[in-house]
């Protein structure tokens, strides 16, 4: 039953986790740490139903609109998924590609080349069992979290510092605002709300009810664990960034090249390289999942299947075509998450439906408490994913 979370995870600590929590630090300092570790448990929640569902049900999330929407809307699902996928990976494979440029000096091209047939082989194991790829996913989350372990130690960060941004939580002017808002809203991704439930799917088995209780406890247990590090990461991300940038007026420094090179003067190479290693590992896990999510939502949608090798080479063109022409990367980036941003609502909207519904749960549907608790996050993170939205068209 351990598992799943931990590859859902990957999404709270990808690339553009590091981009977020880089800004939120250098600009401000300790002052977000706590809208960081409310987007943490706003994603416990969302995760806790995706698992649900699939354990439940014995079907993903893609299925379940198949068996119940009109095929013009599940075929919209799907178009909207797929967009979402593409968009989610450019990210991801941009940022391995640029971790790996700035451990190596490759040039950014050959770079995302390299991480995108990397993802391949990784994807491999997971056509050996999804134990062996769930084990890599976890060893490159780990990766991730000793970086950063580490890191923290080097930088001596202040914790009592970080404690008080939560007395009372507060924010500081409207960039503050815009910030934490690109931390709450970027929380959920819709590919792992997909997979999630997707992975639970295949622990299935219809037990008798006290059972599936049973399994939904070992299930919570495994968000907690998984979500909790990746908290902890996010956090020790944003601490890390308030303990060197912002501490040394240094908050301009706030893109991850930058982030990079101004490492090496404060707390020396070491620490450039140990940042630079957990980027192209949270790139790479990342685009691995995602790349896993988009040929589960075909599947489920669709009851169509591609060669994941072929899917791999589709997922990453757009970030092929970025490298080749030159684009600024985190622009690139940027902008793939405001197309991500559209998939979000499609994801949640049916999520909190299926949940809730007694014909499809049975006597596990949302109790009250959770049915609201799950739709006022529907609005809320829809909204502040349409204020994003607008922000970005702004600017």
């Amino acid at each position: 039953m351990l598992g799943p979370a931990l590859v859902a995870s990957v999404a709270y600590v990808d690339p553009g986790n590091f981009a977020t929590n880089i800004q939120g630090g250098a600009a401000f300092g300790y002052l977000l740490v706590w809208v960081v570790v409310v987007a943490n448990l706003v994603a416990m929640v969302v995760q806790a139903l995706a698992a649900k569902l699939g354990l439940v049900t014995g079907s993903s999330l893609p299925e379940l609109i198949r068996d119940h929407a009109p095929q013009p809307i599940v075929i919209a699902a799907w178009l909207g998924a797929e967009t979402v996928a593409m968009a989610t990976d450019l990210a991801e494979l941009l940022g391995a590609a640029l971790g790996l440029q700035l451990l190596t000096g490759i040039s950014l091209l050959p770079g995302t080349l390299v991480c995108g047939a990397a993802t391949c082989v990784v994807l491999l194991l997971q056509q050996r069992g999804m134990s062996l790829f769930e084990a890599l996913i976890g060893a490159l989350v780990g990766v991730i979290a000793i970086s950063y372990v580490v890191e923290t130690v080097m930088g001596k960060s202040d914790f009592a510092a970080a404690g008080k941004s939560f007395l009372p939580p507060h924010l500081q002017g409207g960039e503050s605002v815009l910030l934490a808002t690109g931390i709450l809203g970027a929380t959920v991704m819709p590919h792992v709300i997909y997979l999630h439930s997707a992975l639970m799917k295949d622990r299935f088995a219809d037990h008798g009810g006290t059972r599936v209780r049973r399994l939904l406890r070992l299930q919570a247990l495994d968000i907690v664990v998984a979500l909790g590090l990746a908290g902890i990461v996010n956090v020790l991300m944003l601490m890390l960034a308030a303990a060197t940038f912002h501490t040394h007026g240094l908050g301009s420094s706030a893109t991850i090249p930058q982030a990079y090179r101004t490492l090496t003067p404060i707390l020396g190479s070491a620490a450039s390289a140990i940042f630079g290693i957990s980027l192209l590992a949270s790139g790479m896990s990342a685009s691995a999942v995602g790349t896993l999510a988009g040929q589960m939502v075909m599947q489920g949608f669709l009851r169509r299947s591609i060669p994941l090798w072929v899917r791999r080479g589709l997922t990453m063109l757009p970030a092929v075509a970025v490298a080749a022409a030159g684009v600024n990367a985190t622009r690139a980036m940027v902008i793939s998450q405001v197309v991500l941003s559209f998939g979000i609502p499609p994801a949640l909207i049916p999520l909190a439906w299926f949940t809730g519904r007694a014909e499809v749960m049975g006597v596990l549907r949302n109790g009250r408490v959770m049915g609201v608790g799950a739709w006022t996050l529907v609005g809320i993170i829809s909204l502040l994913n349409v204020f994003l939205l607008f922000q970005a068209a702004a600017g």
